[in-house]
């Protein structure tokens, strides 16, 4: 069965480049070194990336990884965010890494840039062919392959498997949806999951429905997004710009499409005097298409790459950069959760948290249904059934300061309540990585 799904990807890579070229319109970087996503590399071009090694550092004490490459794959932006604090992890334990890091989207390609150092290669995740696969683990020899959340491939699995590396999955997530998919498909799944070196489960309903899949979970070790801390300088500037506006901030955060336009035709039907919105998409290919849409509707839109000193003024604050979501976070006095009030499955909550900013989510968050449930719990996050009951709430807790204030120091502790994963992952990861060669981590 696995020659048969091989084949359709074959048939498919004709309309995978033409997928490519097509967002390459808007994001450009999804149009550059196409090869390397058919297991075809230029070392000329991967020079930037790729870093020449020093030689202080290769000729240096051989560590568990210094024959080779650790494989990192983050397919986009939320898992590359999370692999950055294991990442840090990694290098502190195992200072001689090199790492082999892959994406799949734009948006991780461009977060992940920050993360390389000497001697490390970035790369497009192969598509799944068989040809693919082999090409790219051939060409760079991991030692380890360790694999974001959900990014589980047949192929993949398979190639590793036939060529002896470890391949695990890390801060590893499976819904109900997603499992109820797979069932569907568990003749290609199934051996899929099963072949698997580790998994390691965020939670224990993850573990349980990983391991109906055949995965041999090894461990449930937490999620690493909790470990992530916010850039203190852009979270106080936010807090800053805050303390200068004269109206509370709503902010929708990770707004989908479709969902900006719920929210006009919300405030249409019941205006909110007095609220500064603040709205930062999630797709930044739709920065352009998301400050039409609101202008069209008649709102004054003021777009954050066109700030310097403040915010300047307008009905609508669009959120139009990178990296910078703890600025907008401190800017925010509350937010409601993109890709929960479509059926998208919700978006991470827990940066939102981080920053002491409370959420309201609509009734769509079953991608992220665990850290959902416990942040409603604690009083971090508070579900609504609609857009309109997510107004109305959010509006009634910005008019009550002492409220406000004791969700914003909820939402700070239940987030700092949850740390630890990376230190567990780490620890769990040695079976394949051997003792660590620097402190443990915090």
């Amino acid at each position: 069965m696995r020659t048969l799904y091989s084949l359709a990807l074959w048939l498919a890579q004709p309309l995978l480049k033409r997928r490519l070229r097509r967002r390459a319109g808007a994001e450009p970087r999804y149009g550059q070194d196409v090869a390397q996503r058919f297991g075809h590399y230029d070392e000329a071009r991967m020079a930037p990336a790729g870093r020449a090694r020093p030689q202080s550092q290769a000729g240096s004490a051989r560590t568990p990884t210094a024959s080779g490459f650790v494989w990192l794959h983050a397919v986009s932006l939320g898992e590359t965010r999370a692999a950055a604090v294991l990442l840090a992890g990694l290098r502190a334990r195992y200072p001689g890494l090199r790492l082999l890091l892959t994406h799949g989207t734009a948006t991780g390609w461009e977060q992940g840039t920050a993360l390389l150092q000497a001697g490390d290669v970035q790369v497009w995740q192969p598509w799944d062919t068989p040809g693919a696969v082999r090409r790219f683990l051939q060409h760079f020899q991991p030692r380890l392959g360790l694999l974001m959340e959900t990014e589980v491939w047949p192929n993949m699995v398979a190639q590793c498997q036939r060529m002896g590396i470890p391949l695990c999955l890390v801060n590893a997530r499976m819904s109900e949806k997603s499992l109820r998919q797979a069932l569907r498909l568990r003749w290609l799944s199934r051996p899929a999951f099963a072949g698997l070196h580790t998994v390691l489960a965020q939670t224990e309903a993850d573990a349980q429905r990983l391991r109906t899949l055949g995965a041999r979970v090894q461990a449930v070790t937490g999620n690493l997004k909790f470990d992530a801390t916010p850039d203190a300088a852009l979270l106080a500037r936010g807090r800053a710009w805050r303390t200068g506006s004269e109206r509370p901030v709503l902010m929708f955060t990770s707004s989908r499409e479709g969902e900006e336009q719920m929210l006009i035709d919300a405030l249409r039907a019941r205006p909110l005097p007095g609220v500064q919105w603040l709205v930062v998409p999630r797709h930044p290919q739709r920065f352009d298409a998301v400050a039409s849409l609101f202008a069209e509707a008649g709102f004054t839109v003021s777009r954050r790459s066109t700030w310097a000193d403040a915010p300047q003024p307008a009905a609508v604050w669009l959120g139009d950069s990178l990296g910078e979501m703890a600025l907008y976070y401190g800017l925010a006095d509350a937010a409601l959760l993109g890709g929960s009030f479509a059926p998208l499955g919700g978006q991470n909550l827990i940066e939102a948290a981080a920053c002491g900013c409370p959420v309201l989510m609509g009734p769509h968050t079953f991608n992220f249904a665990q850290a959902a449930e416990m942040a409603a719990e604690a009083g971090a996050a508070f579900a609504c059934a609609n857009l309109a009951q997510a107004l109305e709430q959010a509006f009634a807790l910005v008019a009550q300061p002492p409220a406000l204030a004791q969700s914003r120091a909820t939402a700070l502790e239940w987030s700092q309540s949850h740390r630890g994963a990376t230190a567990r992952t780490l620890d769990a990861l040695q079976l394949c990585l051997g003792p660590p060669q620097g402190p443990p981590a915090a």
